[in-house]
């Protein structure tokens, strides 16, 4: 939903870059329209950046990683909660945000089919991943995710939230985003604007009350997936530990938990259409349009 209006959006503010580098007097400037409030000429930039930095670090390791282009990072976030031959609102219904229901303990570049981080990876280095032996997988994407995790430069940005980033991934990203981006707590400014909209509130009251009444404590659709990510790392405490190695007990929690994603996702999928996602685009659109007059 985020992203509902990028290609319209994106046209309004490249035709109106002028103004806005020079500004109204009194008046802050609007944030990009991509991710952690970026243009879309930023964001480009910034992929590339940590990408060639990501590279440089692996390559201190003793490991051969290819920087992956913004294309093919883009491919990785838009493949977030998709499937080949399922739409959107078919994968929630299925997988809700494919966390938990999704979640193998493999490593990405071993998972079968449309793993946001695999394809965010590319192909070239999910080739020099697969030919290393076992041992060297291990220590292959130790270096490059962290410890526990699977969080790829794809995943970080288009979850925007860092804090499951590690490894070179996390140290190129503190190379090119600013502090306050790696933050947990960080919101796109662009949402918090639009947040603060009354038509937003009266929206979002309508939506907190409806989820209530489904048996959900949620006052916005962007904090659903957020709350089950925090209990899913609660459980297993990280990405990368095998199904066959958790305990009776976190299996048990790790089965309810997926049985509160796909519900409490596809609820808040079909809510956020029709209360949520038409006021967002109204509101963003007069922002934008406001922008290039």
């Amino acid at each position: 939903m985020r992203n509902a209006l990028a290609t319209v959006v994106t046209m309004l503010v490249l035709a109106g870059s002028a103004s806005a580098q020079s500004g109204s007097p009194g008046k802050a400037a609007l944030p990009g329209t991509e991710e952690f409030g970026l243009s879309r000429k930023e964001l480009v930039q910034a992929v590339e950046k940590v990408e060639a930095l990501i590279s440089e670090c692996m390559r201190n390791e003793g490991f051969e990683y290819v920087a992956a282009d913004y294309t093919t990072v883009s491919r990785g976030m838009s493949a977030d909660k998709s499937l080949p031959g399922m739409d959107e609102e078919e994968f929630i219904e299925n997988y809700g945000f494919g966390i938990s229901t999704l979640y193998t303990g493999q490593p990405p570049q071993l998972a079968e089919g449309y793993s946001p981080a695999k394809v965010g990876l590319g192909d070239r280095n999910v080739q020099i991943f697969q030919s290393l032996s076992p041992a060297d997988q291990v220590a292959y994407n130790r270096a490059l995710f962290g410890e526990n995790t699977d969080a790829s430069l794809a995943v970080g940005l288009e979850i925007e939230n860092f804090s499951r980033c590690g490894g070179c991934t996390l140290k190129a990203i503190e190379q090119v985003f600013k502090p306050e981006q790696l933050k947990e707590s960080y919101y796109n400014p662009k949402d918090a604007m639009i947040n603060k909209d009354p038509r937003m509130k009266a929206a979002l009251r309508k939506y907190a009350d409806e989820m209530r009444e489904a048996g959900f404590d949620y006052n916005h659709p962007d904090e659903v997936e957020t709350d089950i990510m925090q209990r899913f790392y609660a459980i297993t405490g990280g990405a990368t530990v095998p199904l066959e190695q958790l305990s009776t007990e976190q299996r048990f929690a790790l089965k309810k938990l997926q049985t509160h994603e796909r519900r409490a996702a596809i609820i808040s999928f079909r809510l956020a259409e029709e209360i949520f996602d038409p006021v967002e685009e109204q509101i963003e659109k007069e922002m934008y349009a406001q922008k290039v007059k």
